[in-house]
């Protein structure tokens, strides 16, 4: 049985919460570059250009790359055989996050009620979903998840007799009725099965993905590429000022479910899909 400090749990959680905020991951950078290839419109150019220009002033001035430094969401894999020593895990993680917006001078956006509204000041608590996994290892992902692009989001029950065409003419109309909301270009995460909260967490993890690396199985990766023609179709464009590149990249991630349901969740992303992980 291996232990594990709360302190490490702690600290690595603010480190990765820092670089999240300041730096755009690779994938992403990639995928902006070549939308900029592709892109027919001048000024989606322009600004596709500019988001890799304020990527690279937020790295190297150590900068958020968003004034919204979102709401903490938390991935943990936690392998059955360490023993968490010290504290809670819960309690580890947020205090992370207080050190990461202490340290890195961050936004606080969190209240502690949704109808009371008082700002817990230190953008505590974090949305943590833990999975317990086979091993002696556990892996910290970290996602600040903006209110821009959140608010766009969206889930809905579906019935199998909508099938393909009806989980298409949903995600497609989310991103349609957002528009300019979420600062496209967008990473548009999709839920399928499971139940409506499971749904809803299979979209949001799927954001965790590399930018357009398709799904394994072959009728996802095949949903995949047609829901982001689709999409690109509508023109919204980069900041939803018209061009090719609305979505950088759909994801879609699946379960199983009842016979009688198809829960369908879509979690778009706006193109500051920020992200960090660490095994430890």
């Amino acid at each position: 049985m291996r232990e594990l400090e709360v302190r490490e749990i702690t600290r690595a959680v603010a480190e990765l919460y820092l670089a999240a905020v300041r730096e755009l991951p690779g994938d992403v950078v990639a995928a902006v570059r070549a939308a900029m290839e592709g892109e027919e419109s001048e000024l989606g150019r322009e600004i596709l250009a500019t988001i890799l220009e304020n990527a690279r002033l937020a790295r190297e001035q150590r900068l958020p790359i968003c004034q919204d430094t979102g709401v903490a969401v938390v991935f943990v894999e936690w392998g059955q055989d360490v023993r968490l020593v010290g504290g809670s895990l819960e309690e580890a993680v947020n205090e992370g996050i207080r050190e990461a917006y202490r340290e890195g001078y961050l936004r606080a956006s969190v209240v502690d009620d949704p109808l009371r509204r008082r700002n817990t000041q230190d953008n505590t608590p974090a949305v943590i979903h833990v999975r317990l996994v086979p091993g002696a290892h556990v892996r910290l992902d970290v996602a600040p998840k903006g209110a821009g692009s959140e608010n766009m989001s969206a889930v809905r029950m579906l019935t199998p007799a909508d099938g393909t065409e009806g989980i298409c003419r949903f995600v497609v109309e989310t991103v349609d009725r957002a528009g300019a909301n979420p600062c496209p270009p967008l990473v548009v995460g999709v839920g399928l099965g499971g139940t409506m909260e499971k749904a809803a967490w299979l979209a949001k993890r799927a954001l965790l993905r590399p930018v357009g690396q398709p799904n394994p199985h072959p009728h996802l990766a095949e949903l995949e590429a047609r829901l982001l023609s689709r999409i690109n179709d509508l023109g919204i464009g980069p900041q939803g000022l018209g061009g090719r590149t609305t979505a950088l990249a759909v994801h879609v991630e699946a379960a199983p479910c009842h016979i009688a349901s198809l829960p369908v969740a879509v979690n778009l992303q706006c193109h500051a899909a920020r992200h960090a992980g660490r095994v430890l």
